[in-house]
């Protein structure tokens, strides 16, 4: 027996669970491990497990930028490190605002372990591919997100069950960092894209309005993992808490158009063209204030740096990770990414890819 199975073994029975049937779910992209716990009576249950030791440091908000690169990639651009602190703590400040996280009813944070409330194999993904209209879904998020962007700035520091954390902010750093997975892996993975210096210095030139603009205008929280797969509908509940939220353990402070077009220019799977007219159209009449026209010239931007950075991440998990499944999801963020190129604001991009790219690898 391992020794983190010796620690699983021993927070599940102090947490009265010891007899509990185990089933884990399939992996993801992160160093997190899920099962869902059977006991003999009772719900179902979920057992988070997140070694603390399978990830880089946090970001700890007094550190400078050169600190934070020293630090590693979860204090440049990641900064929670996914610790079960951080999901606690946001777990707990969605529930005040009336929307839907799962409790806690156990929690070891520093050893990295937590169950969940179970709430079922319903995914967004998963329930529109048994056929159910997606538009009540899609609009249903939305109104989660509504609301989740009234309450406007978050704490600096929330408080939860596994302690304080601090909500930090999406900044300049975080986004610059996201953006140069791009330049830094795509070439590792295909040997036709090679950027270099010259090429490296004017890409971050050329997204240095858009960072600017995207950690400018950091006011809401974001989810940072907002879509299908992350999604997960209750429909027994009301108004936007039939949205059951996972995977919330990176929020920050960013920009609200964020979790947005995370939802709407899914990596995982197509949303059409008519659905996220709908449903930017639904997220503008619920937040009347809001100037449409600036908002969506950030959001095609930041879009656009989001796609760059997943293409980054895939090449990244495909090329150093041996995760091939991977490469299903790059031609559709080429797509997303190529369709947000096309908007005048986005020109010195485009240039920049007509002149790096060679079209045959974009996707």
């Amino acid at each position: 027996m391992s020794d983190r199975e010796a620690l699983r073994l021993d927070f599940l029975t102090a947490s009265g669970l010891a007899d509990a049937a185990r089933l884990p779910l399939p992996g993801d992209a992160s160093t997190r491990r899920y099962e869902r716990l059977v006991p003999t009576d009772g719900p179902t249950l979920m057992l988070m497990d997140q070694a603390p030791a399978a990830e880089s440091p946090p970001c700890d908000p007094s550190w400078t930028p050169d600190q934070r690169r020293a630090a590693g990639w979860n204090a440049v651009a990641r900064l929670s490190a996914g610790k079960i602190e951080a999901f606690a703590a946001v777990a707990a400040h969605l529930k005040a605002l009336g929307l839907s996280a799962p409790e806690l009813p156990a929690l070891d944070a520093p050893n990295g372990l937590a169950v969940l409330e179970d709430f079922g194999d319903a995914l967004f993904a998963r329930v529109i591919a048994d056929g159910a209209d997606e538009a009540p879904l899609y609009l249903a998020a939305i109104e989660a997100l509504a609301t989740l962007h009234d309450a406007g700035d978050p704490p600096a520091v929330l408080t939860g069950p596994g302690g304080d954390w601090p909500m930090l902010t999406y900044d300049e750093i975080a986004l610059q960092g996201g953006a140069d997975l791009f330049v830094e892996w795509l070439p590792r993975l295909d040997a036709r894209a090679t950027f270099d210096e010259a090429a490296v210095a004017d890409w971050r030139e050329a997204w240095a309005p858009i960072v600017a603009s995207g950690a400018g205008g950091a006011s809401v929280m974001a989810h940072r993992d907002y879509h299908a797969e992350n999604l997960i509908w209750l429909p027994d509940r009301q108004g936007a808490a039939r949205v059951g939220m996972i995977d919330f353990q990176d929020a920050v402070r960013a920009h609200p158009s964020w979790d947005l077009h995370s939802l709407l220019q899914d990596a995982r799977r197509d949303v059409s063209p008519t659905l996220e007219a709908q449903a930017l159209d639904r997220y503008f009449a619920l937040r009347p204030d809001v100037d449409r026209t600036a908002f969506m010239a950030d959001y095609a931007g930041l879009a656009a740096l989001n796609q760059a950075r997943i293409i980054g991440i895939f090449a990244r998990l495909i090329a150093r990770d041996g995760k091939p499944r991977y490469r299903q999801f790059m031609p559709r963020m080429w797509r997303h990414l190529n369709a947000n190129l096309e908007q005048p604001a986005l020109a010195p991009f485009a240039r920049w890819f007509d002149r790096h790219v060679p079209p045959e690898t974009r996707g």
